[in-house]
């Protein structure tokens, strides 16, 4: 690939290693020429394998590339697996509980979560940070850190629900070939056993480990557990003739938030040596063939992964259309459909509106513009070193939920591109004026609960609940009167505590109460996707049904509700016109991005004041609207940049 002169003066060699383990690359590394050769693939999977049987365990290995393209799923016995998804929490509703018994289809979805465990790690890490299922498993839980009370939720809470295998926004096997990124069939994965595969401090892929049969998160994070998936994950980043280990001073437990430091992976014991490994070459019986809709190998033993930047991973990269205050170039990635065209790029809304119309193809273009200039500027909470700019994902949206303009921070992790459309299509539902008659009328999930008998309730149960929670607002106008929520206010009723972290209160309404919550059973945003889910999965074709929501009513969250901070309406004057959405380098910093984002943005508004949601109150407490980060900014000083805006 031929990279143009304001990329090039970004973005140094492919190699940015320092030695030692360590590495130089923040963002600025050339990722386009580093990717996961068949031979790579091969050795990473021999020597995952040879830790298995080190440790004489039968275990499922998948292997993805930086934008999920599985490049080879390795199975080490041929028994039927037993396959439970298990929170630790003996709760019986959403998806926990879920058990397989030995069968081909238990077989299957243990390929399923080796898969979105290696998607994961791809999908979470970059050149300024590498993070691990046991880190994602750390964030999304009802308090961070897990089994502190009274504290807030994880800062991710509810990531998991996102990259869904219904969603309609990250690409299918079929249809978009090797382009990504990808969707992962159990969707983002908090189960220790996923890690990421890197090359000269670039992040290349993931590999993800199913061993135990139970897929769960990690709940007590007092103590150091002893994880064999986790440590023939590790084995295989070491691969035989080459580490493709994270740079140690990427990894989680060098960077904190709150004064909390992530964790990475606990077991790292690995037990087998280079020799053994090298003895499985040529790997041939332990080759799993296919995986319904996620993996099909066509093209000898082991597939090539595709380098970031290349046309074919389905990323590129523009280094004219964007400029920072003084006008010089900001290069930024987009969603390509591999012939150099932007899929997403800024468009017109599709929804007529009253008060001067909706969003308009410049307007869109200009709000990105002014979001990636605060972007740019904004200190990544999330990133070493140290005095990193923020990496994030921009996604716009009309009042029906239609993606209108899309792009990307230079190495912003990939999984805050679909999370960063959910959030902007959350804000626009619970703003509209007929969300509550959307959610009355959505269609129950019957077929989920075909599955798993009464685990599943129906967004008009949830609807209800919230009829009757606020301090000061009547029931009849909840959802009804045009108050404008953001995601952080729809999060604070998506939790099972209310306020958040103040455990043993009972829970929002938007949330299943404490005794029926776990990370795979979180309410109305797992409850509406259920049948999405489990269609795309029974059918073994993420291709159907390609949306996660029920029936027209909430057609525009097609790819799912998202519970955790990052996103705000746009208004004209006091007209909903669309939302955005911004997800990638810590929750505060997203907020401040969209908020700031609008706020500049000439011909449009954040809502009035007198509309957002924390003029709400429920049992005495206001919602929250944003929550902008204090001293934000690399190039000044300025406290409280959101204050009377």
């Amino acid at each position: 690939m031929v990279l143009t002169a304001a990329l090039s003066a970004m973005l140094v060699g492919g190699n940015c290693s320092k030695g030692g383990g360590d590495s130089d690359c923040a963002g600025d590394c050339d990722p386009s020429a580093l990717f996961l050769s068949a031979i790579e693939v091969e050795q990473i999977a021999a020597r995952a394998i040879a830790e298995a049987d080190a440790n004489n365990v039968e275990a499922t290995i998948a292997i993805v590339d930086r934008v999920g393209n599985v490049l080879t799923v390795v199975r080490t016995n041929d028994t039927p697996p037993t396959f439970k998804i298990d929170g630790g929490r003996d709760v019986m509703t959403g998806l926990d509980g879920l058990t397989f018994p030995p069968s081909p289809i238990a077989t299957q979805i243990t390929s399923f979560a080796a898969i979105s465990k290696a998607g994961t790690g791809a999908y979470l890490s970059s050149q300024g940070n590498a993070f691990s299922t046991r880190t994602a498993s750390q964030i999304i839980q009802e308090n961070f850190n897990p089994g502190e009370d009274f504290r807030g939720g994880g800062p991710l809470f509810g990531v998991q629900f996102s990259q869904l295998p219904c969603g309609d926004f990250v690409r299918n096997m079929g249809t978009d070939a090797a382009r990504g990124p990808k969707r992962l069939p159990l969707g983002f994965s908090a189960d220790p056993g996923g890690l990421p595969l890197y090359k000269g401090g670039v992040p290349v892929g993931g590999i993800g480990v199913e061993s135990n049969g139970i897929y769960s998160a990690d709940l007590v994070i007092t103590d150091v557990d002893t994880n064999v998936e986790e440590r023939i994950a590790t084995a295989g980043t070491l691969g035989t003739t080459t580490s493709f280990a994270a740079p140690s001073n990427r990894r989680a437990e060098r960077i904190s938030v709150d004064g909390r430091t992530f964790r990475f992976a606990d077991d790292e014991d690995v037990r087998s040596t280079v020799a053994e490994a090298e003895a499985l070459i040529p790997l041939g019986g332990a080759l799993v063939r296919t995986v319904g809709g996620f993996f099909d190998k066509n093209d000898g033993d082991f597939q090539v992964g595709q380098a970031l930047l290349s046309p074919a991973s389905g990323i590129e990269h523009d280094d004219a259309s964007f400029t920072d205050a003084s006008l010089n170039p900001i290069p930024v990635e987009f969603y390509s459909d591999g012939a150099g065209g932007n899929v997403f790029a800024p468009s017109d809304s599709s929804v007529p509106l009253p008060s001067g119309g909706g969003l308009t193809s410049t307007e869109v273009m200009s709000l990105l513009q002014e979001a990636l200039r605060i972007a740019t500027r904004a200190r990544g909470q999330i990133r070493k070193p140290e005095g990193s700019s923020a990496r994030v994902n921009f996604s716009v949206v009309d009042t029906a939920g239609t993606l209108l303009g899309f792009i990307r921070s230079l190495d912003a992790p990939i999984f805050g591109a679909d999370v960063s459309l959910q959030k902007a299509r959350t804000a626009v539902f619970f703003s509209r004026t007929d969300a509550a008659s959307n959610l009355e009328n959505a269609d129950d999930p019957d077929f989920a609960n075909l599955v798993l008998p009464g685990a599943f309730l129906p967004a008009s149960a949830y609807l209800a609940a919230a009829q009757g929670f606020f301090d000061n607002v009547a029931p009849g106008d909840v959802l009804t009167d045009g108050t404008a929520f953001s995601d952080r206010a729809g999060g604070n009723l998506s939790r099972p505590f209310f306020p958040d972290g103040i455990n043993g209160r009972a829970n929002g309404p938007l949330s299943r109460p404490f005794d029926e919550w776990s990370p795979f059973s979180t309410g109305l945003q797992l409850d509406v996707s259920a049948d999405g889910i489990f269609r795309a999965l029974t059918a073994m074709d993420p291709l159907i049904p390609n949306q996660c929501t029920p029936g027209p009513e909430l057609n525009g969250i097609k790819n799912g509700f998202q519970i955790f901070p990052g996103s705000v309406p746009i208004y004209r004057d006091t007209q909903l016109i669309g939302g955005i959405g911004i997800s990638g380098d810590g929750v505060d910093q997203d907020d401040m991005i969209a908020f700031l984002g609008v706020h500049n943005t000439a011909g449009i508004n954040n809502a009035p004041p007198d509309m957002r949601a924390d003029n709400i109150t429920a049992q005495g407490v206001h919602l929250r609207f944003v929550s902008c980060p204090p001293k934000p900014f690399l190039d000044s000083n300025e406290q409280n940049v959101c204050e009377g805006k």
